[in-house]
C-alpha cells in the first residue's frame, strides 16, 4: 500500500464513518479497486482510531460536560446518559472478547458479503422511512441496549454501524438528533479501547502491519480530517433529510459489489 493509496482510503473511511453507507465496507471496495490484499487489521484500526478522535473533537464540550456531571457522583440526567452509554457497548464488548477471530475472518471474504450487507443496510434504512413509532422524550434504557445490539452486528462489513445504529434509534422512537448523538458517542470507548490492547498485544506495530509508517500516518491524517467533516455534516442531515436516499446509494453500491466486481 502506497502513502496514496493509503490517503485515498483514509479519506473514504473518514467520509464514510459517520454516514450510513458503511466505512469498512468501503474501505474492503477501495482495497478490491487498488488491488490490495491484506488480512492484517492495522490499517483498519488505525483509520477508525483516527474518526474516533475526530468525534471527540467535535463533541468535546459534551464529553467534557458528560465527564464532569459523572464525576459528581450524582443521579444526575448526565450520570444516567453516560451509564446508557455503558450498556450499549455490552453487546460489542461480548463480540470483541468472544468473535474477535470471526469477524476478522470475515473482513477477509471479499466484496460480495460486504454487498449483501449493504442491502441489509438499506433495508434497514428505507424501514425508517415507512415506520413510524411514538416518540420518547429522552433515550430509555431498553433503547440504550437494542441500539448496542444493532452496533455488535454491524462489526460485519457492509452493515453500517451509524446506518444500523441510528436506524433502530428511529424505529424505537428515539427522536433524529438524539439517536445522532449517541450513535457517535457510544462507538468512543469500544474502537479506542480495542486500539489500546492491541497496542499492548504487540499486534499494533508498524512491522506487523506490512505497510510503510508514512502511508499509515497519511491514512491516519486523511480520516481524522475526513471524519471531522463528516461527523459534522452527518448531524445536520440527521436532522433535516430523509435516509431514503442513503438506502438508495446503498442498495445501488450492494449490486454494483455482488455482481461487478
Amino acid at each position: 500500500m502506497t502513502w496514496f493509496e493509503a490517503f485515498i482510503l483514509g479519506l473514504l473511511q473518514g467520509l464514510t464513518e459517520f454516514l450510513p453507507v458503511s466505512s469498512s465496507g468501503h474501505l474492503i471496495i477501495g482495497k478490491e479497486l487498488f488491488g490490495i490484499e491484506s488480512r492484517n487489521m492495522v490499517f483498519e484500526v488505525l483509520v477508525h482510531a483516527a474518526t474516533v478522535l475526530s468525534t471527540i473533537t467535535v463533541f468535546r464540550k459534551e464529553i467534557l460536560n458528560l465527564g464532569m456531571k459523572f464525576f459528581q457522583f450524582k443521579w444526575n440526567s448526565e450520570t444516567q446518559y453516560v451509564l446508557k452509554i455503558f450498556l450499549s457497548m455490552l453487546p460489542v464488548l461480548v463480540v470483541g472478547l468472544f468473535f474477535k477471530d470471526t469477524v476478522t475472518e470475515l473482513f477477509g471474504e471479499g466484496v460480495r458479503l460486504v454487498g449483501i450487507m449493504l442491502l441489509v443496510t438499506a433495508l434497514l434504512l428505507t424501514l425508517t422511512h415507512f415506520v413510524k413509532f411514538k416518540q420518547q422524550k429522552t433515550i430509555s434504557y431498553t433503547s440504550a441496549f437494542v441500539i448496542g445490539l444493532a452496533q455488535a452486528l454491524a462489526v460485519l462489513p457492509g452493515l453500517s454501524r451509524s446506518g444500523s445504529t441510528i436506524a433502530t434509534g428511529l424505529l424505537m422512537g428515539v427522536k433524529k438528533e438524539e439517536v445522532a448523538q449517541f450513535s457517535f458517542l457510544m462507538v468512543l470507548i469500544p474502537i479506542l479501547g480495542e486500539a489500546f490492547l492491541e497496542m499492548l498485544g504487540g499486534e499494533f506495530s508498524f512491522a506487523s502491519s506490512g505497510i510503510s509508517p508514512i502511508a499509515l500516518i497519511s491514512g491516519f491524517i486523511a480520516a481524522y480530517g475526513a471524519g471531522f467533516a463528516a461527523c459534522k455534516l452527518m448531524i445536520g442531515i440527521v436532522k433535516r433529510t430523509k435516509l431514503i436516499w442513503f438506502a438508495l446509494y446503498c442498495a445501488i453500491m450492494g449490486i454494483i459489489s455482488i455482481f461487478f466486481l
